[in-house]
């Protein structure tokens, strides 16, 4: 009962994610970092679309399950690494919204997130982690080296990934990449994909404090 009530929190925002059509009921994976030892996170094979908070796994930064009756999400390692990593993120993220994922087929084409102040104020640049089996700790490697970049990761040929202080931090983010991404094919269907000036954008960052 210790957790109970980040349990349900995390149990909630996953059925947010499904409602808002960013996931599917087997797909993604959220976890928050309570301390210098206990991570909770989401579980392997149940509906993500009815989670409850008896079904939040928890874990040691080490990665010892403290709650062996679950099984835990096969990401699990991938979220303590970006945590061993960047000690002041408090929540992760990982869900398969289909237009962001769309664009990690593909390095070369990319979700532009300057095209309104909100969103690169919140995103800033996404970064492209490498495509690695899910679950391995390759793919631990890969995804946890690009978020010492962004707060946003787009996961080759697999989905998207958010960090944040908070649990909505983390989600706004999620829903800001979906919507760039909607918002990048939009634009170039009506033949224009101008950003933000440089200036401005500058101006963002200094804001935000990202420099």
């Amino acid at each position: 009962m210790e957790f109970i009530k980040q349990q349900q929190e995390i149990a909630d925002f996953m059925t947010r994610l499904y409602n808002k059509s960013l996931t599917t009921s087997s797909g993604g994976n959220i976890s928050v970092f309570l301390n210098n030892e206990t991570v909770l996170i989401t579980p392997s094979s149940k509906d993500k679309s009815s989670l409850n908070a008896e079904d939040i796994g928890i874990v040691t930064i080490n990665g010892k399950n403290l709650t062996p009756q679950h099984k835990l999400s096969m990401e699990t390692e991938m979220h303590l690494e970006i945590y061993r990593k960047r000690a002041e993120i408090k929540a992760i993220i990982h869900a398969h919204p289909v237009f962001a994922t769309s664009f990690s087929f593909s390095e070369d084409i990319k979700i532009n997130t300057a095209l309104t102040g909100e969103t690169y104020a919140f995103t800033g640049v996404p970064k492209f982690a490498k495509y690695a089996t899910m679950g391995s700790q390759e793919l631990a490697e890969n995804v946890s080296n690009a978020t010492l970049k962004s707060d946003c990761i787009i996961m080759e040929h697999h989905g998207i990934l958010t960090v944040g202080n908070s649990l909505i931090d983390a989600f706004h983010k999620m829903e800001l990449m979906e919507s760039s991404a909607k918002m990048t094919l939009i634009a170039k269907f009506l033949g224009t994909n101008e950003s933000l000036s440089k200036e401005n954008l500058l101006k963002i960052d200094k804001l935000v404090e990202r420099i």
